[in-house]
């Protein structure tokens, strides 16, 4: 039954009379009795309700018993009580597919009414609970949804139990007192109009079957889940079907875009030119660097097959391009006037082999680019080298308010056939672990030699003048860094987008309108929105009005909110009486009036304290986090509570080795560390560029604090992604 006219048929049989409401579309509850509080003639008092499907564990070889429970918005629906009152395993909130194929929904709206499109086979698996206090309701007008958010109908207890009765096949009917399990469970206050994000947070349910704007987890309680919310819910990915592959939506690809922009400027003033590669490689060329490709082998994806043919040869879909230029840096480098040659690609790469992908961390396709260069000195790479570190933190701090630390990888750390790794790490506070931003490689003559990228040395004079090898370098970034910046920034509400790579920089909403306001009112707020917006526009400020009718200011906000677009400008009446706006800044809620008169001019430099004062927070967090550990016995508590290490270390790969080991050792005791989570084991992150000097590694007296050999460097460790 997935048509509102059948399903009114069907309830007046039951008992009911009345005509489905009709509003705004909604997402969750608290937008739900924001919308009812703008229509007239509805009952002087009604319930409002939740409608949860949940999909237990089970035997691959049953048949799925899906458990919908029914309640009070209010009530405590614990999922594990539920479990246990139904003598189930782990209860989950069902999957698009399961609300899609079995009930004929959608997130947003799940009812009991969806029972009815349940096939006949299916029926009798399904577990139905229904909260008793709901059946004891002294309103007698409970609100459902009738197939659609749109619309609202109020029945009383008895239709609700007369239409469960009358779903042909149901026989798993529990009722349950949801208030012995409430423990600590927030109640939803709707009457106060919170906002959505904060009423979310306060209803500890997320409510499967209703697509909430706001994110209902708690970015210190899970933060994987919060990170997933965020990034859907925010419309920034989409999942996509085939594992580890994601779809890149607007809001996210025009940060990549402001990151290419930024870097490609940057990389054309040190002469770099862009050009493309095909993405494929032969296994012959693919093979020749062993060192190089045993880094990446398990993560190769070869095509095998054209339609129904077996290629002759397999080829490999590049994980890097390395081993795909350098044959035509051979063949385009004669002399060392050719030299030096710099190139750039954008592009993608497929590195397939993991059990745990992450958007935008760890995914089988990203996006990044690539950069490869030829010199003749070592001394002249080196500079390349680091000046596109210095790109690389510019666009982590400037564009993306995230701080960085920069330095040396390990040589067990760095590229596989190179002889040096710069890198920029990263920390994701949330988790204590740090992340590998980005990386600018010195390649030596490694590749060079293999490739037999020769010139012949100009400072010779002589007929038979020796042949040199050039000196190479690479470096990469991708769209980890849009991951970061999310993990970094991001809160129980959403996104908080820094204002240089906002899309949308500054929303502007219409407020303060009622019905006892005129259309001309309506006709003036409207205009003065566009007008505002054209303003800011003009001096190159992303501004967008929000005029979509049917939705209510509470409703905007929250919609803007979850996408983190850095202000909102609020315009009505009385703000127009007053020849001002209030502003409120998405990274710390602070609400504002400014003067229409040099609006322009108040609103940039507010873009620009935001941007400021993102990286000052995320900074002093970082800095907070990261300790100087003297002793082996600090390290791992160090670690557990959330933070990175600066020690004295020795450089040696065995040492590194063994702190990986003694590190999770000591953290898990006797349990298996989980091959699919983030190392427990501490790794190097890098050998910082800038070196602690309270207390200085004094030569021969500073011993490492894992083996005791001379420490030569502080070395930064830490759990990581």
């Amino acid at each position: 039954m997935s048509d509102i006219t059948a399903l009114v048929s069907k309830l007046s049989g039951l008992g009911f009379n009345d005509t489905p409401v009709e509003h705004a579309p909604v997402e969750n509850v608290e937008q739900w009795a924001e919308a009812l509080s703008t229509v007239s003639g509805l009952p002087a008092e009604y319930t409002l309700t939740k409608t949860l499907i949940f999909k237990p564990k089970q035997p691959k070889s049953e048949a799925m018993a899906p458990v919908v429970v029914i309640a009070k918005h209010d009530s405590a629906t614990n999922s594990k009580a539920i479990g246990n009152e139904l003598k189930l395993k782990e209860l989950r909130f069902a999957s698009d597919d399961v609300l899609t194929d079995m009930f004929q929904t959608a997130k947003g709206s799940v009812s009991p009414f969806s029972l009815a499109n349940v096939p006949k086979e299916n029926v009798a698996n399904v577990r139905v609970v229904v909260d008793k206090a709901l059946l004891s309701d002294s309103t007698g007008n409970i609100a459902f949804h009738p197939l659609t958010s749109s619309h609202t109908v109020f029945i009383s207890a008895a239709t609700l139990q007369s239409f469960l009765k009358s779903v042909e096949g149901l026989t798993h009917v529990t009722e349950m007192d949801f208030t012995a399990d409430a423990g600590t469970a927030a109640v939803a206050k709707t009457e106060k109009k919170p906002s959505a994000a904060a009423a979310a947070a306060a209803a500890s349910d997320e409510v499967a079957g209703v697509s909430k704007g706001g994110i209902d987890v708690s970015k210190d309680v899970d933060f994987p889940r919060w990170y997933q919310q965020v990034l859907t819910r925010s419309d920034m990915l989409e999942y996509y079907d085939v594992s580890g592959c994601y779809i890149v939506r607007p809001l996210a690809y025009f940060v990549w875009q402001q990151i290419q922009e930024f870097f490609d400027a940057g990389i054309r003033s040190l002469g770099v030119k862009n050009c493309y590669f095909p993405m494929f490689v032969s296994s012959k060329v693919l093979e020749r660097e062993k060192d190089h490709i045993e880094g990446f082998a398990p993560e190769v994806a070869w095509v095998t097959r054209a339609g129904s043919t077996e290629l002759a040869e397999p080829i490999a879909i590049r994980p890097t391009s390395e081993t795909v230029m350098y044959p035509y840096f051979a063949k385009w480098i004669r002399s060392h006037r050719d030299l030096p040659l710099k190139i750039n690609q954008w592009c993608s790469v497929v590195r397939w082999e993991f059990k745990n992908p992450q958007p935008f961390l760890r995914t089988r396709e990203f996006l990044w680019q690539e950069g490869h260069c030829a010199y003749l000195t070592e001394e002249e790479a080196m500079v390349e080298v680091y000046d596109v570190l210095t790109l690389y933190r510019r666009i982590y701090e400037e564009m993306l308010a995230v701080p960085v630390i920069e330095g040396v990888k390990s040589d067990k750390e760095k590229f596989a056939g190179g002889v040096a790794t710069t890198t920029v790490e990263g920390f994701i506070a949330a988790t204590g672990r740090g992340i590998q931003g980005a990386t600018s490689h010195y390649l030596g003559q490694n590749f060079s030699k293999m490739f037999n990228i020769v010139v012949q040395d100009p400072e010779d004079s002589g007929a038979d003048r020796p042949k040199l090898h050039v000196h190479q370098t690479s470096w990469g970034l991708s769209t980890r860094t849009i991951g970061v910046m999310v993990m970094t920034h991001g809160d129980d509400q959403g996104l908080v987008m820094p204002p240089r790579v906002a899309e949308t920089q500054v929303i502007i909403v219409p407020c303060g309108l009622t019905a006892k306001h005129s259309e001309e009112d309506r006709r003036v707020v409207s205009d003065a929105c566009l007008n505002v917006e054209a303003r800011l526009r003009a001096v190159g400020v992303r501004a967008e009005s929000d005029l979509r009718e049917h939705y209510t200011p509470g409703q905007k906000f929250n919609h803007w909110e979850v996408r983190g677009v850095p202000i909102r400008v609020e315009i009505g009446p009385k703000d127009l009486e007053k020849h001002s706006v209030m502003t409120a800044r998405r990274d710390t809620f602070v609400r504002a009036p400014v003067a229409l008169e040099g609006l322009e001019s108040s609103i940039q430099l507010l873009l620009m304290t935001i941007q400021n004062d993102m990286l000052a927070k995320a900074r002093k967090t970082f800095d907070d986090r990261v300790k100087i550990v003297l002793q082996w016995n600090e390290f791992v508590p160090v670690l557990n509570s959330k933070c990175l290490a600066l020690i004295p270390w020795c450089e040696r790969e065995v040492c590194e080795d063994q702190i990986k080991t003694r590190s999770s050792r000591d953290s898990l005791g006797d349990e298996p560390e989980d091959e699919k989570a983030p190392s427990m084991g501490a790794k190097s992150l890098c050998l910082p560029s800038k070196q602690p000097t309270n207390p200085p590694i004094v030569h021969g007296e500073t011993k490492c604090i894992q083996c005791g050999e001379n420490a030569k460097r502080y070395a930064l460790f830490g759990r990581s992604y």
